[in-house]
C-alpha cells in the first residue's frame, strides 16, 4: 500500500512539476513577446502582462508539491537537528498534520474564492474569467497534499540535509 501511494505521489508530483515548467516557459515566451512588441515594434500588447501574471501564479502553486515532497515544509530545523530520532518523527508528524490543515483551508477557501471570482473578467482579457487564475490555489493545494503525505511516508528532507 505504501509503495502504491508513493508511486501515485511521484506521478502526481511529476504532473504538477511539468505543469509548473510549462507555465514558466509560457511566462518567458510572453515576456520576450512583450519586450519585442513594446520596444521594437512600439505597439505594446497589453494582454501579455495579464497572461504572464496568470502563468506565474499557476507556476508557483504547481511547484509547491515538489517542495513539500523534498521536505521544504515550514518546520523548526534546529529542533530536527538536535532532537533524538523518536522526537524527530513526532515533530515531522506534527508538521505534516499542521501542513495538511493549512492545505485543507487552501482547498476549501480557494475553491470558494475561485467560484465567486468566476463572475469577474481579467483586465485586458475580458473573455477570460478570473476563475481560471484563482483555481490555481485549490489545484496546487490538492497536488501538495500528496507531496506532504509522501514526505511523511518516505522522508527526504533535502532542504535540511543541504543546509550549511
Amino acid at each position: 500500500m505504501k509503495n502504491a501511494f508513493l508511486n501515485f505521489e511521484r506521478w502526481t508530483s511529476g504532473i504538477a512539476m511539468a505543469g509548473a515548467c510549462l507555465m514558466l516557459a509560457i511566462a518567458s515566451v510572453l515576456g520576450m513577446f512583450q519586450i519585442l512588441t513594446r520596444f521594437v515594434l512600439e505597439q505594446p500588447a497589453e494582454w501579455t502582462e495579464v497572461l504572464i501574471r496568470f502563468s506565474l501564479i499557476w507556476m508557483v502553486f504547481l511547484a509547491i508539491p515538489m517542495a513539500f515532497r523534498q521536505g521544504a515544509m515550514v518546520s523548526v530545523d534546529v529542533l530536527k537537528r538536535w532532537a533524538p530520532p523518536a522526537m524527530r518523527r513526532l515533530l515531522s508528524g506534527f508538521v505534516c498534520v499542521a501542513t495538511l490543515v493549512l492545505l485543507a483551508v487552501l482547498i476549501w477557501w480557494g475553491w470558494d474564492y475561485a467560484r465567486r471570482g468566476g463572475v469577474q473578467t481579467m483586465a485586458g482579457l475580458e473573455s477570460l474569467s478570473m476563475f481560471w487564475a484563482y483555481l490555481a490555489v485549490p489545484v496546487g493545494a490538492i497536488f501538495a497534499v500528496f507531496g506532504v503525505i509522501g514526505n511523511l511516508l518516505e522522508p527526504q528532507n533535502t532542504e535540511l540535509e543541504n543546509a550549511q
